[in-house]
């Protein structure tokens, strides 16, 4: 299968409901709008096709790029193209799954992770700080956590709308895995402010640090 006939494909599955919606998330018009059901239905199809994969990002529509994130071979990536991949990012759905499945697996994402702490491009940054939040997770080992919350503290206020999110999720995982920093995380949320009026559905958590935390801190004492 080409990645011209992948995009014929595509085009026909485009919904201008799931269209509309991805511009108001900040989406540009190269993209159809295809549901994400379907571009997983295609990848099920596909397998796994790293050239193919190649192609389609290459090409910058949204679902093409989305697709290929399911189809690509992350190990097969350098190190370059990763950090050039996540440069070419232009949606918060794209950065996210380029996190999930290409740089979580990827050997090389402790090197990036620590390059990426260090630019002000704001989607490498965006994925440095997502894979500092994932070590303070599950792998806190050699992490500063106290300079953590001073560049959270500092940075977060005038930080990209991209940034401050994983930044913010960093926040939250210090205040929920360290119960030493526990205090410190609450009063740098509350300070801030960021995400305090973000919308939220009934029975979700708002994404407001001192909220996400004590809230994840309750059900884990309730056991």
């Amino acid at each position: 299968m080409t990645a011209n006939e992948v995009l014929t494909e595509l085009e026909s599955l485009g919904n201008e409901k799931v269209r509309a919606l991805n511009i108001r998330n900040g989406a540009g018009e190269n993209q159809f709008g295809v549901k994400l059901g379907d571009l997983r239905t295609i990848a099920n199809r596909i397998k796994l096709n790293h050239e193919l994969a190649l192609a389609l990002w290459d090409t910058g529509n949204l679902d093409a790029q989305l697709l290929s994130l399911l189809i690509i071979k992350p190990k097969l990536l350098s190190a370059a193209e990763v950090d050039t991949m996540v440069r070419q990012i232009g949606t918060t759905q794209v950065a996210d799954w380029l996190s999930s499945y290409v740089i979580k697996e990827h050997p090389a994402k402790e090197a990036l992770r620590q390059a990426w702490m260090q630019t002000d491009h704001p989607w490498a940054a965006r994925a440095g700080w997502s894979l500092t939040a994932g070590r303070v997770t599950r792998e806190p080992e050699g992490i500063d956590i106290p300079g953590l919350l001073d560049r959270i503290e500092a940075e977060m206020p005038e930080a990209a709308p991209e940034i401050q999110w994983t930044m913010n999720t960093t926040l939250a995982q210090i205040g929920i895995r360290f119960p030493a920093f526990r205090a410190r995380a609450l009063a740098i949320g509350e300070r801030l402010g960021i995400y305090r009026d973000y919308p939220v559905s009934k029975g979700c958590t708002s994404p407001f640090a001192p909220i996400w935390i004590n809230e994840i801190v309750r059900r884990e004492n309730q056991g």
